[in-house]
């Protein structure tokens, strides 16, 4: 039976924390990381009714989207919604985690599920994430010494592209300098102008290891100074299907914008919000966008698409209709927790194939979103 943490790891695996916005609050809100985890359930929101089905059904953990507590609070009395929400699944011994923004960009998050629920294919984020920060190293080496400094280099875990490693390039030239009073040259005399052939090594590197590269190269350099420089290099942009990155976009077969929205309404759990469409029903719709949640910030990187239409929720009334005027795609609102729900089965189950028969899992099918009634 697996141990909290490892859930917790597992899950951050997925979707790193640092990868939330700053304004985020995820991870671990509350557990004994040593605990044993049978029961998971997953849910859109950390409401009192969420827990008394998690508490009700003996869950260990309950994995959440949005933060119980996104704000900072003084206190959480169980006089308070928050306060009861935790104070229940407290009492019941069920931990409570949240992925919000972190799963939002993911592969296999939020944005990517509500896309394959809907049938996109050919899935490639709107908005690719940048990669994890690189440095590029350049130091210059006597010819002899360059084959020792390049597998420290390596070793200390410069050198890395993609499925390669021990990557680097070198290019031949001559190193001149005069040791002055006080130096111990590992070549030349103090005092006289020395020229040495030299070897001009680059390697990119995690900007995170940066102390350790740059460390394990001096401890390799035969020379008591040796001239090097480290450069932070542009991020690089995670795309192409399977990629990291705000929202989605890919294809489908065509179909008119009236048959898409019924598509749509299909594909989601009910709510009072039902399904919205800005647009002419008639219109041909094969390239579809997708961000799960509220959209409307992603609307101009949406117009430079060549989408036929943009799925998401809490579209304002003066963006939707500006958008509209410039002639962009068409729109599709839909409720927020109907978007964002289309995640948890695929969690679940990716929680499942991880961990096989060691833990059991449960999607909460409670309506959460605020609206319940339209006339």
């Amino acid at each position: 039976m697996p141990k909290l943490q490892d859930v917790v790891d597992l899950v951050h695996t997925w979707y790193p924390p640092r990868t939330a916005d700053s304004w985020d609050a995820v991870g671990l809100v509350w557990g004994d990381p040593a605990q044993d985890v049978k029961k998971v359930m997953f849910a859109v929101d950390a409401t009192v009714e969420v827990a008394v089905e998690a508490a009700g059904w003996g869950a260990d953990l309950l994995v959440v989207h949005h933060p119980l507590f996104l704000k900072a609070v003084h206190g959480f009395a169980a006089t308070t919604p928050k306060g009861r929400t935790l104070a229940t699944l407290v009492g019941s011994g069920c931990a409570l985690l949240t992925a919000h923004t972190n799963a939002d960009q993911a592969a296999g998050g939020v944005s990517e599920s509500l896309a394959t629920a809907l049938g996109l294919t050919s899935q490639t984020p709107i908005t690719p994430a940048p990669g994890d920060p690189i440095d590029k190293l350049t130091v210059f080496v006597p010819a002899d010494a360059a084959a020792v400094v390049r597998a420290a280099l390596a070793e200390a875990g410069a050198g890395a592209i993609g499925d390669y490693d021990f990557a680097s390039f070198s290019s031949d030239g001559q190193g001149r300098f005069r040791p002055l009073e006080g130096a111990s040259p590992h070549v030349g005399r103090v005092g006289e102008i020395t020229e040495v052939a030299e070897v001009r090594i680059e390697v990119v590197l995690p900007r995170g290891r940066r102390r350790e590269v740059v460390a394990a190269m001096k401890a390799a350099h035969p020379y008591e100074e040796p001239a090097f420089d480290v450069v932070e290099v542009a991020g690089q942009l995670d795309s192409g299907v399977g990629a990291t990155g705000t929202g989605r976009i890919g294809t489908i077969t065509p179909v008119t914008l009236a048959e898409f929205a019924q598509t749509v309404a299909s594909a989601l759990p009910a709510t009072h919000h039902g399904v919205r469409v800005a647009g002419d029903p008639q219109r041909r719709v094969r390239r579809v966008a997708v961000c799960g949640g509220a959209g409307d910030f992603l609307l101009d990187e949406v117009l430079r698409t060549d989408a036929d239409v943009y799925v998401t929720s809490d579209l304002r009334h003066h963006s939707a209709a500006e958008f509209v005027e410039k002639g962009g795609p068409a729109l599709v609102d839909v409720a927020h927790w109907a978007a964002e729900w289309t995640w948890l089965p695929a969690v679940s189950q990716r929680l499942l194939d991880d961990l096989g028969e060691g833990v059991q899992t449960r999607v909460s099918e409670l309506v959460t979103d605020p609206w319940t009634m339209r006339l």
